[in-house]
C-alpha cells in the first residue's frame, strides 16, 4: 500500500538526515596483504544489504530484506607487468539466491598505453555498466546499464584498452563468447561462465571510445570534492550472432546489433550522466510477436538521465533520474522516475542509500504501474 511505502521512505530519510552529522572521511577499499617488488596480493570485496518494497496497482504490496551483493575478490601478481583477479558473488540476483563468477581474468600491462586482458570481464559497452555497483547514485541500474535490456554482461574473451594522444581519448575493444537467456520480455545478455542449459550461444565483437576534453572522468558517480568542470562523451557499438549450437527455445535470438552514445559532467558538487542505447534484435522465429518482438524483430531503445548534487559535501547527496524504454511491440513507453538520497560515511566505501522509483507502463503495457522503495547499506573492504 502507498501509505506503507511512503511511511518507510520518511523513516529512511529521517535516519539518513540524522546520520549526516557524523564526520565522514575517505579511505580506499581493498587491503594489500603482501607486497615484495613486483609480487603482491590484494584482498577485498563488497557487502550490500538491501531492503526492497514493491507496490503494484493491481497486486499486493511485497517487501524483503536480503544480501543484494556479497562479492569477495583476490587480485595479485608474481611477475612484472602481469596480474590476475577473480571475484565471485553469493548475493541475490534476479530474485534468486545464487553463486556466480564475476571477474576472472589475467592481464598484461607491459605495452605502452595498452593493456591486454583474457578471461571473464566487463564488455566494452555502456558507460553505466562500466560504473561499479559500488559507485552508483541510484541503488539499482537504469535500463541503459542493465544486462536484462540489451547491454552485454561480463563476457569470456580477449580485451584491449588504452589511451591516445595526451590521454584525453580512452578506448576499449573486445572479442568474446556471449550468451543470451532467450525470452520475449527481455534481451538478456549473460556471461557464458554462468550459463544455463537453454542459453543461446554466440560471438560478440565491439568496442567504445571516450573523449575527456578537461581530463579523465572516472566512471564512478558523485562529485565529492566540488571539482572544476570535467566532462566526457563516449560512443560504443557491438555485434552478436548466434552460432547455432543451442536454439531449442521458441524465443531463440538470431542476432543483435547495439549502439551507445553517452556523456558525463562533474562540476562543483554536481554529477550528471546521460546515455542512449539502441539495439536491433532478430529472433530465429520470424513470426514471433510477443513481448518486445513484432514479426520476429525489434528495435529496443533505452534512455537514461540521472544526476546528483552534494548538498553537504562530502556527506550528503540528493539524486534523481529518469529513464525510458521503447520496443516495437510496446503499446506505451515504459518509464521510470527516481528520487534518491545518499549518505557517505567513508565515501563509496561505507554508505547508506535510499531510492524511490515510480514505474509507468511496465513492459510497455498501458496502466501497468509500480512504485518501489529501495534502501541499501554498503561496506567495501
Amino acid at each position: 500500500m502507498k501509505r506503507r511505502l511512503l511511511t518507510s521512505l520518511a523513516a529512511l530519510l529521517f535516519a539518513v538526515g540524522a546520520a549526516s552529522f557524523a564526520a565522514p572521511s575517505a579511505e580506499a577499499a581493498g587491503i594489500t596483504a603482501y607486497q615484495e617488488g613486483d609480487k603482491y596480493l590484494k584482498l577485498g570485496g563488497r557487502i550490500q544489504v538491501q531492503y526492497h518494497l514493491s507496490d503494484t496497482d493491481d497486486g499486493p504490496t511485497t517487501d524483503s530484506l536480503f544480501l543484494r551483493r556479497f562479492r569477495p575478490y583476490i587480485e595479485g601478481s608474481i611477475y612484472k607487468d602481469w596480474k590476475g583477479k577473480f571475484e565471485f558473488d553469493m548475493g541475490k540476483a534476479s530474485g534468486e539466491d545464487e553463486m556466480s563468477v564475476k571477474d576472472a581474468y589475467f592481464q598484461y600491462s607491459g605495452l605502452e598505453k595498452v593493456t591486454l586482458s583474457f578471461g571473464n570481464k566487463n564488455f566494452p559497452f555502456s558507460r553505466e555498466k562500466h560504473t561499479s555497483s559500488n559507485n552508483l547514485q541510484l541503488i539499482e541500474r537504469t535500463f541503459v546499464g542493465d544486462h536484462d535490456y540489451g547491454t552485454p554482461d561480463r563476457q569470456l574473451g580477449l580485451f584491449a584498452e588504452g589511451k591516445l594522444g595526451a590521454d584525453k581519448v580512452t578506448w576499449e575493444a573486445a572479442v568474446a563468447s556471449a550468451s543470451i537467456d532467450p525470452g520475449t520480455s527481455k534481451l538478456d545478455f549473460d556471461t557464458p561462465v554462468n550459463k544455463d542449459s537453454d542459453f543461446n550461444e554466440g560471438w560478440i565483437f565491439g568496442g567504445r571510445v571516450d573523449y575527456h576534453p578537461f581530463g579523465l572522468v572516472a566512471f564512478s558517480q558523485g562529485d565529492f570534492d566540488k571539482t572544476p568542470l570535467m566532462a566526457a562523451v563516449g560512443v560504443g557499438a557491438f555485434i552478436w550472432n548466434n552460432d547455432g549450437d543451442n536454439n531449442a527455445s521458441a524465443s531463440s535470438v538470431e542476432s543483435v546489433t547495439g549502439f551507445e552514445v553517452s556523456g558525463a559532467v562533474r562540476y562543483m558538487g554536481a554529477s550528471v550522466d546521460a546515455q542512449f542505447n539502441i539495439f536491433k534484435a532478430d529472433a530465429e522465429d520470424t513470426t514471433l510477436t510477443s513481448g518486445i518482438y513484432r514479426d520476429g524483430t525489434t528495435d529496443l531503445k533505452n534512455f537514461a538521465l540521472k544526476g546528483g548534487y552534494m548538498v553537504l559535501p562530502p556527506r550528503l547527496e540528493l539524486a534523481a533520474g529518469f529513464e525510458l524504454q521503447d520496443a516495437d511491440n510496446y503499446a506505451e513507453n515504459w518509464t521510470r522516475t527516481s528520487l534518491g538520497v545518499n549518505y557517505f560515511i567513508k565515501k563509496h566505501d561505507i554508505k547508506l542509500q535510499a531510492t524511490y522509483r515510480i514505474g509507468k507502463s511496465i513492459d510497455g503495457t498501458e496502466d501497468k504501474d509500480v512504485d518501489e522503495l529501495f534502501a541499501q547499506a554498503q561496506y567495501n573492504f
